[in-house]
């Protein structure tokens, strides 16, 4: 209930907010609770029963935590301690079940508390006999190769480190440069300019104070990308004057068994003008 538990630090905001409660962070190593926010933000709970409820949590395994105990510890009377038990009993936090004491053969009030109302209790862990059993040393992890950063690309180098000079929130790393270097690379090989590649990763940036600079502009070059132009292929040229063009396949007369040049077959000039005098 107690355990140390360890979390990740969100990246510090640089703008309060203009209105509402502003968090001083301080993170806790030892001597602390974690308390869900279904019962610290709990709607239907009543503020001492919520503040009784966190203070149930924090205890150890045994402790008493009678009306008659609690009204002890706080300043609040027996009847205001009672109604928050009964509100903590209906919301499902507390248990309180009369028992007969295996030992004594007494009966007793055995109070439970559950921590998450409604879920599957967590098992707890398994004892270690230190006498029979020594502890062994945890095996270091494999160490992890750092990935190669490519050759150095001068002209993608010179466009990203100069992105500062356009909005000084784009301020990158050597190691950031050389990471997005590829990505800014195949924009130059599409035909794009430096000053079009420049003016599509700075413009309409979001308000505020950038945390990943490397990311957003990683994003952009990513998704933003154009396609590449097709091959343009140089237009036929129709034919015309002084303009060479495919001779006429050869033909055999069906008169006189010439051959000529014509499109079709059929007979040649000579003999289409004899029979065309024929017939006047």
């Amino acid at each position: 209930m107690t355990d140390s538990q360890f979390s990740s630090h969100t990246p510090g905001r640089t703008e309060l907010p203009r209105a509402g409660v502003v968090h001083i962070r301080h993170h806790h190593d030892t001597n602390f609770t974690v308390v869900g926010n279904h019962l610290a933000q709990h709607p239907d709970l009543s503020a001492v029963a919520i503040g009784l409820g966190v203070y149930i949590q924090s205890l150890p395994d045994g402790a008493s935590v009678g009306i008659k105990d609690l009204t002890r510890r706080f300043k609040e009377g027996e009847i205001t301690i009672a109604r928050a038990l009964k509100e903590l009993e209906t919301a499902g936090y507390l248990k309180r079940s009369r028992e007969r004491d295996d030992r004594t053969g007494r009966i007793v009030t055995r109070t439970r508390w559950y921590e998450r109302p409604g879920a599957e209790p967590t098992p707890a862990p398994a004892k270690v006999d230190l006498v029979k059993r020594r502890p062994t040393a945890p095996k270091p992890a494999p160490r992890e190769e750092p990935t190669p950063l490519p050759p150095v690309d001068q002209p993608a180098a010179d466009l990203l480190a100069g992105l500062r000079r356009r909005d000084p929130r784009l301020w990158l790393s050597e190691t950031d440069v050389r990471r997005l270097s590829p990505a800014v690379r195949t924009w130059l090989d599409r035909g794009i300019g430096p000053g079009r590649i420049a003016i599509t990763l700075t413009g309409g940036l979001p308000m505020g104070a950038i945390s990943w600079p490397a990311r957003l502009l990683g994003y952009r070059l990513r998704n933003w990308l154009p396609p590449a132009l097709p091959v343009r292929q140089p237009p036929e040229a129709p034919p015309g004057p002084g303009r060479p063009t495919a001779p006429l396949p050869f033909q055999t007369c069906g008169g006189c068994e010439r051959v000529f040049r014509a499109a079709d077959p059929g007979r040649c000039r000579d003999c289409r003008g004899a029979a065309s005098h024929a017939v006047a």
